[in-house]
């Protein structure tokens, strides 16, 4: 009888097993279907023509693929010691199904870089974040700026002004922005260009002057997501900044291997931009800049008036890439020339968008004149970049 019991509890075992297995395996054709016949989301494309409006244009574009807002800006302690800072949100689409309900979907994700550039420390400080968008602990939301993770946060108010705050894992960043000049329009009046094909473009602003007063600290927090910091107290400091917030589908050639970028606020008030997309031999691709003088006229630069060239380079010795970290950029009539505040400022950001590059502060000269400050962008210099 005993013996019976075993076949039959065995035989039932079995049965179980077998069913279970065709339960995962319909499941699985199940959801592989699904995935299948659920289409990815239509983006939209950057066309010229478009009116851009403000505030809404402040805020999250989630029909585009790719949005980033870009921080950088030179700041003074009290002693007048000079430190520099980026912070950048960064807001992916990605191809999952919108209609899903879930809150786990990830649909959007969003990514966030941090540095501190003081010649003090020798190198650069940076942290980085990323997530995907959900339970109001990552978001970039539309209507006006708000993007955030976990206790990063940029925010712009109703009086035009922005509230960032960082805590990293060397630092914190506790600063207020205010604009003392309108956006400036990059570009075909914000349809700014970026390779020989018209569909390789972004959506793209610049806010140059802004007044940055607040606080930096120094030293490991003792939890991430919170403002707490030990080791250094406080500091206040004062400076300027430029924000850019661009927005696109389709940005690079396929032949593109990076790019070499400059926004710089000028002694006179007046705001510099200028920027080369590098092809994977080397040569200039494209090439644009835009000058505004301190009465607010906008001159625009085409790819035959702007050439970047190299007049020293630092090798990194993390990566072995060679950076030009000094430069000179001809505009026009007008030869301007670039030092870094200190020669290691590349950002590792291997574990949130994937690319490692060089980002820094420069003194600005013009025709061998002192003339401003600004933020040099080298990429593409490990691996052609791939956005």
């Amino acid at each position: 009888m005993r013996a019976t019991i075993n076949r039959l509890a065995r035989a039932a075992c079995a049965a179980l097993a077998t069913l279970a297995t065709l339960a995962a395996f319909v499941a699985l054709v199940t959801f592989s279907a699904t995935m299948v016949l659920a289409a990815p989301p239509a983006l939209a494309p950057v066309l010229p023509g478009q009116v851009l409006a403000f505030p809404r244009d402040h805020g999250a574009h989630p029909e585009f693929r790719t949005e980033w807002w870009y921080v950088t800006g030179w700041l003074e302690t009290p002693q007048g010691k000079p430190l520099g800072f980026q912070i950048t949100f960064f807001r992916s689409a990605t191809d999952h199904d919108r209609t899903n309900p879930s809150g786990f979907a990830p649909k959007q994700l969003v990514i966030a870089h941090a540095a501190l550039s003081d010649p003090e420390h020798g190198k650069l400080l940076h942290d980085q974040k990323s997530a995907r968008e959900g339970f109001g602990l990552a978001y970039a939301k539309p209507g006006d700026t708000d993007v955030k993770i976990d206790s990063w946060r940029l925010q712009r108010s109703q009086d035009g002004r922005y509230h960032a705050s960082i805590a990293a894992r060397d630092f914190s960043l506790d600063l207020q922005l205010v604009p003392r000049q309108p956006p400036m329009l990059q570009g075909e009046r914000g349809f700014s260009r970026k390779g020989p094909r018209p569909e390789q473009a972004s959506y793209y602003y610049s806010q140059p002057q802004l007044q940055v007063s607040g606080s930096v600290s120094r030293g490991a927090n003792r939890d991430a997501n919170r403002d707490a910091n030990r080791g250094s107290q406080a500091q206040a400091v004062s400076g300027t900044a430029w924000l850019d917030h661009e927005w696109s589908t389709s940005v690079l050639d396929e032949n593109a291997a990076g790019w070499d970028w400059l926004g710089a606020n000028l002694d006179d008030g007046g705001a510099l931009m200028a920027f080369q997309i590098r092809a994977k031999d080397g040569k200039k691709l494209w090439a644009h800049a835009a000058l505004r003088d301190a009465s607010g006229r906008v001159t625009q630069f085409g790819a035959d008036q702007v050439s970047f060239a190299p007049v020293r380079r630092w090798r990194s010795p993390r990566t072995d890439a060679s950076y030009p970290v000094a430069q000179t950029i001809t505009i026009g009539p007008h030869a301007w020339q670039l030092s870094p505040l200190q020669d290691d400022q590349e950002l590792d950001s291997r574990q949130s968008t994937g690319a490692v590059y060089w980002e820094g502060a420069v003194t600005i000269r013009r025709n061998g004149h002192p003339a401003g400050h600004g933020y040099l962008e080298l990429t593409g210099y490990v691996k052609p970049l791939k956005l």
